[in-house]
């Protein structure tokens, strides 16, 4: 009788021993619901063993029963490195029973590799398909997410654009009258103080206007000197500068400047200064200072606005930008989102670093040097 005969013989009368030491040794979780279906796959498995001692096994074989084990080890919600030791533990027993045949050591060796490369190309197959599986499934609930994030977007952009035209009409004629109010009495010290705070108004309900657009649109550019843009913002924030007690320093390079819309970018240096003031109210003990510096780095323009105001916490930084999130008590959450989607839109990026000293907005956008033409 040849090794291979006597080999598979001995395996076939010890089958049921076999099983139940790997059962023994096994790792199964009594919420496992296929823990009946684990012993089968192991039965299943030493089948395949005793027939790829007498002939070569073909992959489709294996495949099927590393999928079937695959896709129920996803089912069961169970961890794969359970999955591992059980093949490894079976892997173990089969070649143990295989040395105790009685069959010589050097005729054995041939059936130990075969054994040896079924169960590894096993454990492969059925890792392979329990990852695919789960890619799957987050790839899935990843949709998902997204679908309900941009409806959730949809309703708000639906509720945004009723509000800002039934808001907006009586708003601009409320501005328009403090205008003219402004040029009959141009010394009545409330008109100048009504009209800042009907603009930020105003400033506010463009945000949600660009919350209500699936897409930010496309809008015409131009070239915008940063120097003069943010110079300009400070006269508009001087009323919130001195009602909230901060100091703010420009160190702006007056030779950068940026092909981009400028009212987007307003917007965006806008709402992040305001944001630094909201935050230093929170200061009672320390001089409050916000600092605006513009470098040129290669063909990158970069921009800091830095306030020495309380730390963003790590659980909060990375979320910042997400729409809806907010630290204030009445925030909308939807400033720095938008701040976000314009930076992105006009090719750059921005980010925030935060520790005890200082928290720093940080946007970084494609330059445009100005070439100042020398007099003759």
């Amino acid at each position: 009788m040849e090794a291979s005969e006597k080999l598979t013989l001995y395996l076939e009368e010890n089958h049921e021993q076999f099983i139940q030491n790997w059962r023994d040794k096994s790792v199964i979780s009594e919420n496992d619901l296929y823990k009946e279906e684990v012993i089968r796959n192991g039965r299943q498995m030493y089948q395949l063993v005793k027939k790829a001692i007498k002939e070569p096994l073909t992959e489709e074989e294996i495949t099927m029963l590393a999928n079937k084990t695959a896709q129920e080890r996803v089912q069961a919600n169970v961890n794969i490195s359970e999955f591992v030791y059980n093949v490894n533990t079976g892997r173990s027993e089969v070649v143990k029973w295989v040395w105790k045949s009685g069959i010589p050591s050097k005729e054995l060796q041939p059936f130990i590799d075969q054994i040896n490369d079924l169960f590894d190309q096993f454990s492969y197959l059925a890792v392979r398909k329990y990852t695919q599986i789960k890619e799957q499934q987050l790839e899935e609930k990843e949709l998902y997410i997204n679908q309900t994030h941009k409806e959730r977007l949809t309703i708000l952009g639906q509720m945004s654009s009723s509000f800002v035209h039934e808001f907006r009409n009586p708003l601009t004629s409320v501005i328009g009258f403090t205008r003219l109010l402004q040029n009959e009495l141009p010394d009545h010290p409330y008109l100048e103080i009504m009209r800042h705070e009907l603009d930020q108004l105003n400033y506010r309900i463009s945000q949600f206007l660009h919350v209500s657009r699936k897409e930010l649109i496309e809008s015409k550019r131009e070239e915008v000197n940063l120097s003069f843009l943010l110079q300009e913002l400070v006269e508009f924030l001087y009323p919130s500068l001195l009602d909230g007690d901060v100091v703010i320093h420009l160190d702006i390079d007056p030779s950068i400047s940026l092909f981009a819309n400028k009212d987007e970018l307003r917007q965006v240096c806008l709402n992040l200064i305001i944001n630094s003031i909201d935050a230093l109210q929170q200061m009672k003990d320390k001089v409050r200072t916000i600092e605006v510096v513009c470098l040129e780095k290669g063909n990158v323009m970069e921009l800091s606005i830095t306030n020495n105001g309380p730390k963003i916490g790590e659980d909060s930084i990375h979320a910042i930008f997400e729409p809806f999130f907010t630290t204030k008590d009445l925030g909308t959450g939807i400033g720095l989102y938008i701040c976000k989607k314009l930076i992105e839109k006009h090719d750059g990026e921005i980010y925030c670093i935060s520790n005890e000293e200082q928290t720093s907005f940080i946007l970084r956008m494609p330059a445009k040097k100005i070439e100042h033409e020398k007099s003759s």
